[in-house]
C-alpha cells in the first residue's frame, strides 16, 4: 500500500519464500527488489546472491530489510550483491526515499550505518578472518585510495568533494572507476572492501 501510494513507483509482485522473490524479479524485470532476510524455502541472503549472479538481472537492484540494524547477516547480504539495509520498523517516507535512492544506482542513503555495523561486526572476537582483495588496493592511485577512505567513513560525494578541493562530478568519477577497478556493484560494498582490506580500521576516527 505505502509502495503503490506514491506515484513514481508500482509493486510488480509479492514473494512468500526467496524462491518465488527470484522467480519474480526473473518475470517482472522489477528494477527494485525489497528483501527481508529472513524467508523460508531460501533466505533473503541467498535469493539476493541468485540475483547478483543472473547477467540477465544486472539492472536490478535489493535493498534489504531486517528486523535489527546490528543483525549481522547484514553483511552477508551486502556481500552478496545488495545494496543496503533498513530495519523494518522505518518511517514510511524513509522506506520511500531509500527505495528511490537505490533505484536510481546509490548505496543506501549514507554508507554511513553500513560502516559503522561493518566495523562493529569486525570488531567481534569471533570475526572471520579479513578475505577481501587487498591486491586489487594496489591498483588503485594514491587519491583513489583516499577517496575510498572517505566513502568508507560515511562520506557523500559532495562532502568528498569539499574536503579533496575538487568537483563533486570529479569524485563521482573516481568512485565509478575504483568500483571498476575493485568490482564493487556500489558503494556499499566499498565500505565492506576498505574495512576487510584493513584500509580502515575499526573503530578509527
Amino acid at each position: 500500500m505505502l509502495v503503490d501510494s506514491a506515484p513514481d513507483m508500482e509493486v510488480v509482485g509479492q514473494a512468500g519464500t526467496g524462491h518465488e522473490a527470484v522467480e519474480l524479479a526473473r518475470s517482472t524485470r522489477a528494477d527494485l527488489v525489497v528483501m527481508d532476510i529472513r524467508m523460508p524455502d531460501l533466505d533473503g541472503i541467498e535469493a539476493t546472491r541468485l540475483l547478483a549472479a543472473d547477467e540477465d538481472l544486472a539492472g536490478v537492484k535489493v535493498l534489504t530489510l531486517t528486523t535489527f540494524d546490528t543483525d549481522h547477516h547484514i553483511i552477508e547480504a551486502l556481500r552478496a550483491g545488495a545494496s543496503g539495509f533498513l530495519v523494518k520498523d522505518t518511517k514510511p517516507a524513509e522506506l520511500l526515499e531509500a527505495i528511490r535512492t537505490v533505484a536510481a544506482g546509490d548505496a543506501l542513503l549514507s554508507p554511513g550505518p553500513t560502516a559503522r555495523l561493518i566495523a562493529q561486526v569486525l570488531r567481534a572476537p569471533d570475526a572471520a578472518p579479513r578475505s577481501a582483495p587487498v591486491a586489487g588496493l594496489t591498483m588503485l592511485t594514491a587519491r583513489e585510495r583516499q577517496v575510498l577512505t572517505l566513502v568508507a567513513r560515511g562520506l557523500n560525494n559532495k562532502e568528498i568533494a569539499d574536503a579533496l578541493g575538487v568537483s563533486p562530478l570529479t569524485t563521482k568519477t573516481q568512485v565509478s572507476r575504483i568500483m571498476g577497478k575493485l568490482g564493487a556493484r556500489d558503494r556499499a560494498q566499498l565500505v565492506i572492501v576498505a574495512y576487510e582490506s584493513g584500509l580502515i580500521t575499526p573503530g578509527a576516527d
